[in-house]
């Protein structure tokens, strides 16, 4: 057993889960949630991504950091490439650099020393076997994320046994002394590709963004800068296509620029069939063309088709034995 004063550590772990609901748009078909565990009280958070990039790493513990409530003094890893160079041994520069703006220090554990994170492990197996295996199919990745929310929350209720007797994680979280959050958030950019929809729409975060109209059915990149009201949308090679005022997450809204709107209802009037389109509720009577055609096909002098008796063929091949 080791022991964690409160506010002192807190532990990292990336939990990898397979099987993805196929809707979420995952490129891996997995999902990844990174848990943040007090190592005093046991408390834990956790934040769904599509990757474990470094972008999504520090996105996903600025997620982690507010729901938790603030910061202890030691932030703990193993020895992932995100936070560690290998050839080096040394943190890598902008995970250095994040730790320096929340005034942390971040520690690796050594070779072979899986027990110094035992308390988020824990917690990586509860999550593992007590949310993900019974999350149903048709809910969506920002649904998917309350619902992880409420389950961690929900086990702050956890019986715990102190030097003053048993007590739960949620009274032992009371004497974390953990302190604020920085006012600003670190700038990093998370990018992401998606597709576009036949109508000009990418989705992101549970929301529709529209692009030109060109470009449907064409891959594109999402860049969000972590802490910003914008997203950009760009083109694989980094040309601006779009900026979109940033939606809450999961509304299901659709948000169209003017330009877009205007371009897209150019093209589906020069795809519509000459004439003047037909007006709502319009009287349409058929014309001669219709009524001679409906005549030929209710006329009595109507050709009829050929129906062929099969029964002749039947009685020729009667009594036949060899072919002449």
């Amino acid at each position: 057993m080791i022991e964690h004063p409160a506010g002192e550590e807190t532990q990292f772990d990336w939990l990898e889960l397979p099987d993805a609901p196929e809707h979420w748009g995952y490129p891996t078909k997995r999902a990844f949630v990174l848990v943040g565990s007090l190592a005093h009280s046991g408390v834990w958070r956790a934040a769904i991504a599509p990757s474990m990039d470094l972008p999504h790493l520090l996105a996903a513990m600025t997620t982690v950091l507010s729901l938790l409530g603030g910061l202890t003094r030691v932030w703990r890893f193993d020895r992932m490439r995100t936070v560690l160079d290998p050839a080096t041994g040394d943190l890598t520069s902008m995970f250095s650099a994040f730790a320096k703006h929340h005034g942390v220090q971040a520690v690796a554990c050594r070779p072979r020393s899986g027990n110094r994170k035992g308390v988020v492990e824990k917690n990586n197996h509860t999550a593992a076997q007590r949310w993900w295996r019974t999350l149903p199919d048709e809910i969506t990745a920002e649904q998917a994320q309350s619902s992880l929310e409420a389950f961690a929350a929900r086990q702050d209720d956890r019986r715990r046994e102190s030097a003053t007797g048993t007590t739960t994680a949620a009274q032992m979280r009371a004497a974390e002394r953990l302190r604020p959050l920085p006012a600003m958030a670190f700038p990093v950019v998370v990018t992401e590709q998606r597709t576009v929809s036949r109508q000009a729409l990418i989705h992101w975060r549970g929301n529709r963004y529209s692009v030109p109209p060109e470009l449907a059915m064409a891959t594109v990149s999402v860049h969000q800068h972590l802490g910003a009201a914008d997203i950009e949308i760009t083109t694989t090679s980094g040309t601006m296509l779009a900026r979109h005022r940033l939606a809450e997450a999961g509304l299901g809204i659709t948000q169209r620029t003017d330009q877009h709107v205007t371009a897209l209802e150019m093209i589906a009037l020069a795809s519509a069939p000459p004439g003047r389109p037909h007006r709502r509720k319009e009287r349409i009577p058929p014309g001669t063309a219709a009524l001679a055609a409906a005549q030929a096909l209710t006329s009595p002098s109507a050709p009829t088709a050929t129906v062929i008796d099969l029964a002749a063929y039947e009685q020729a091949a009667k009594n036949r034995n060899t072919l002449t």
